[in-house]
Order: structure tokens, then sequence, then C-alpha cells
């Protein structure tokens, strides 16, 4: 466990807080730590990892944009429900993207845990778009998804990291919770808002 690795792991914590919280600084706060993890991921040789981390940094951008529309009177992002077709189509792409990065890394590195790394990628950055949408069920992605990774890092022998998905399996839990808790609210208050047919 280095020093880069607990301050990693700090950052995150307060990032994946702040988007429970739906706080639209979660977005500035997880770039600082997407760098961070970038450059731990190079290191253990968790090639799809660190290209993820990067590709986060630029998604994080996305989700600030997105997050700033649509809020609540409290300042909160309004959350939203999944459309089926967008889900099957995410995951479609998600598991091609996962057989592409993971037959590269397995055929043109030396990376540790080429397909395994290349799923919990495709899937992440899939997770990572859904929470930027604003959709509850992109919490339920990150639950099974924070699971696997415990799982690798144990392996990797980052265990700090793994410690923190764990907690992250818990703060998903907590989202989870609380957006659906507000989901439920919003479409209540929107159907009393509605005049009856």
């Amino acid at each position: 466990m280095s020093s880069l690795e607990i301050i990693a792991v700090l950052i995150n914590i307060l990032g994946v807080w702040l988007t429970a919280q739906r706080i639209r600084w979660c977005w500035p706060v997880s770039v600082v730590a997407v760098l961070l993890y970038a450059w731990i991921f190079f290191g253990v040789k968790l090639y799809s990892d660190m290209l993820l981390q990067l590709i986060f940094a630029v998604l994080q951008g996305y989700g600030w944009w997105r997050w700033s529309t649509g809020r609540s009177e409290a300042g909160k992002v309004r959350v939203g429900r999944l459309p089926r077709h967008e889900a099957l189509l995410g995951a479609l792409v998600a598991g091609l993207v996962a057989l592409l990065l993971g037959a590269v890394m397995h055929h043109y590195t030396d990376a540790s845990v080429p397909w395994l790394d290349a799923l919990l990628t495709a899937f992440s950055l899939l997770a990572s778009i859904w929470a930027a949408r604003k959709y509850v069920a992109s919490w339920w992605l990150w639950i099974v998804l924070d699971i696997a990774y415990v799982g690798l890092f144990t392996y990797k022998d980052l265990q700090l990291t793994a410690a923190l998905y764990a907690g992250f399996v818990i703060l998903a839990c907590y989202g989870l919770h609380a957006w659906r808790k507000d989901l439920l609210a919003q479409e209540g208050s929107q159907a009393v808002a509605e005049p009856a047919l």
C-alpha cells in the first residue's frame, strides 16, 4: 500500500459520496481520483482499467454538464428510470467493447488479467454513462461491478483498493436507496401535478 493509493482511496470515497448525495461537485472531485488511479493501475499492469480511468476523466466533463441541468429546487439533480431499449443496447455495446478490448489486451500487451479487466472496464463505462444520464439503474450495475472489482484488486494485492471497492458496494447500496426514494417522490409529485383525464 502506497501513499498514492491512500490519497486516491480518500478522494474516491469523497467522489462517490457526493454522487450518492446528487451533488454535482462529484464530477471534478472524481477527475482527481481517476487520474491517480490511472497511474496506480499502470503500475500493476491493469491496462484496461488504466484506460478506463483516462476515459473517466473525460466523462467527468459530460457528467458535470448533464448534472448542471434538470435540478430540483433543493439544487440536487432529478433522477429517472432507464428505458428498456437503452439498457439492452448499452449491454450489447458494452459486451462488444469488452470482447474487442480483451482481445487487444490479450494479444498485444502483457496485461495481467486481460479478459476480466476488459469486461469490468466496458461495463464500468456503461455504468458511468448511465450515472451521468441520472438513471437509478446505474447503481445496480455499480453494485455488481464493485463486488467483482473487490476480487480483482484482492488478487492483484491492492488490499486498500479492494477495501475501497467493498466500501463502494455499501455506498452504491446507499445511492440506490436514496435515488429510488427520490424517483418515487418525483413521480408522486408529477402525478399530483398532472390533471386527471
